[in-house]
């Protein structure tokens, strides 16, 4: 058997693993994925072990203060105390060992972020040299306030229903004969006649990038200069009138706006580049020799 593949952890540690992979406790798995859980579990407990095992964990402690509040939001997804205890038993747990468990890791956690405070931080430089070497994920396309009154179609009801195509069209275009008289009116006839929930909004749908809406949408109102109102167009939800509001041009975001951003992505990447390159230095467990 390899070292640390056994303890009162493990089965916490499989309970994390199996959610991980699976989305589900480990007695809701079949055989294969059970087994896969339990070999990523015992990966885990080997690497729980390792740096619990490192001169610089010896200095880190857990307050019970932190230990009791990981306790009370796991004991806080449960309804009573029988239901979280009889959880705990189907996960091969119970009281105390859930307590170790969650223990070591919050230690881990501890000794992880503890490591990661050495990591260097992001220089004007670093920011910089990303910034410029990433440039198209700071271009921001155009985009559009958009509004619109919808009428539905049911191509399944009587002719005379108000939502066949042929009444569905009428209305659409009586509300555009008024809109081309009064376009201010836009907010006030969407409220009173679209069949969409925006029209709580006065027809407000919000900023849309190209390619959001769909096509036939996207076309009408990118062709529109501001607060110009185009259609009737149709959609496979039906037909609408498009109202185009406040338009922001495609832009690149300056490196000064940037920056915040920038540096926090940075931080974080050494933070983990530090964290690993430690991992990688502790010593491997060592076999079991046979007594």
């Amino acid at each position: 058997m390899q070292p640390d593949t056994i303890g009162p952890e493990l089965p916490y540690i499989l309970l994390r693993a199996s959610q991980a992979l699976f989305g589900k406790a480990p007695d809701a798995l079949d055989d294969t994925q059970r087994n896969q859980a339990l070999e990523q579990a015992r990966r885990e407990q080997q690497l729980e072990n390792r740096v619990l095992r490192a001169p610089e964990a010896a200095a880190v402690m857990v307050p019970d203060e932190q230990l009791d509040r990981a306790l009370a939001e796991i004991r806080e997804r449960y309804d009573s105390q029988d239901g979280f205890a009889e959880d705990l038993a189907r996960n091969g747990l119970d009281s105390d060992g859930l307590r170790l468990a969650l223990y070591r890791q919050c230690k881990v956690d501890s000794v992880l972020e503890k490591i990661a405070a050495d990591a260097p931080t992001a220089s004007e430089v670093d920011i910089s040299i990303f910034y410029h070497a990433h440039l198209p994920r700071f271009q921001v396309g155009e985009t559009r306030e958009a509004f619109h009154i919808l009428v539905t179609i049911d191509d399944t009801a009587g002719m005379l229903a108000e939502n066949a195509r042929p009444a569905a069209l009428a209305r659409i275009q009586a509300i555009a004969l008024q809109l081309a008289k009064k376009p201010h009116r836009f907010a006030e006839l969407a409220q009173r006649h679209s069949e969409c929930p925006t029209a709580l909004q006065g027809g407000r749908v919000g900023p849309v990038t190209r390619g959001q809406l769909y096509q036939a949408l996207d076309e009408v109102l990118f062709e529109l200069k501001e607060n110009e109102i185009g259609g009737p167009v149709e959609s496979p939800m039906g037909f609408h009138l498009v109202r185009c509001g406040a338009i922001r041009r495609a832009q690149t975001v300056s490196l000064r706006d940037a920056t915040p951003g920038i540096r926090r992505h940075l931080n974080q990447r050494f933070k983990e580049s530090r964290q690993k390159q430690w991992l990688a230095s502790l010593p491997d467990p060592q076999p079991e020799t046979a007594p």
